[in-house]
């Protein structure tokens, strides 16, 4: 399995893959924390690098960008391979404008760059794609998935307030409190009338990737067969489980590990 390193804005990685794995590397930054929390939510940083400078020249670049507190440093330096001139491309990519981004991933495959999440305005959306296209070499190509955020977006953003929806331990069974806030989340939802939403059930990283994949996706049906029986239409909503592949807090921790066993709920466009 590659190695992923990721840096968090609530969330942004960086996958290098071990020599003789692949030919390619791949780099994936997410930025996933509510509006109101990003200026100063941690940037986690794992996974592996090449060697000790690679390593001191990603964090210096990322402290550069977002200050020297927010950065939480877990990279670990093996054998990977990596393109030629990858530090160089990477510290290019990690730049201001990216703060921009919420809810969002840049991914980088090999010489493909693919940007998604959501931006404040169209400009936002075009300036960001032509920065990172002139930044990078000519051979690298840009996919711009970036999108306006929706207003119903931040309705139901504001609706669940960072607040965890709650189940049994290692079960898809709501706890009372979990369904008290999809009460919540209910009236929200019928307020967005045709407006399709995507339920997206995540994990810690405690156990099996496999058993986390099967736990988040029976909890995002979980939460769609509640929402349904408020009277949301079935159609409406679309599920998905991501496991522990898109963390938004330090999973080496208890209090970070509690945050990424979470509900997501996103405006589909």
């Amino acid at each position: 399995m590659p190695k992923t390193l990721i840096l968090y804005t609530a969330i942004a990685a960086v996958t290098n893959v071990p020599a003789g794995a692949q030919t390619q590397t791949q780099t994936q930054i997410q930025a996933q924390a509510q509006a109101q929390a990003q200026a100063t939510a941690p940037i986690v940083v794992s996974g592996t690098v090449a060697d000790d400078a690679s390593k001191a020249a990603l964090l210096a670049r990322l402290r550069a960008v977002y200050g020297a507190d927010r950065i939480v440093d877990q990279l670990a330096v093996g054998r990977v391979s990596m393109p030629a001139n990858w530090n160089d491309h990477v510290g290019k990519l990690i730049g201001p404008n990216l703060k921009l981004i919420s809810r969002g991933q840049l991914q980088v495959d090999g010489t493909s760059v693919s940007l998604r999440g959501d931006v404040a305005s169209e400009a936002q959306r075009t300036q960001i794609a032509s920065d990172i296209a002139l930044a990078l070499d000519p051979g690298y190509t840009v996919n711009n998935g970036l999108r306006v955020a929706a207003s119903e977006q931040g309705m139901l953003d504001a609706a669940l307030a960072n607040r965890i929806i709650e189940f049994e331990s290692g079960q898809a069974t709501l706890t009372d409190s979990g369904k008290a806030i999809l009460d919540q989340m209910s009236v929200a939802l019928l307020r967005l009338k045709d407006k399709r939403v995507e339920v997206i059930g995540h994990t810690d990283n405690a156990g099996s990737r496999a058993g986390n994949l099967s736990l988040s996706q029976a909890r995002a049906e979980a939460v769609k067969a509640y929402v349904v029986g408020r009277g949301v239409r079935p159609d409406m909503v679309a599920v998905s489980g991501e496991g522990p592949d898109r963390p938004v807090a330090d999973n080496r921790t208890p209090e970070g590990r509690a945050r990424n066993r979470r509900i997501e709920f996103k405006v589909v466009q």
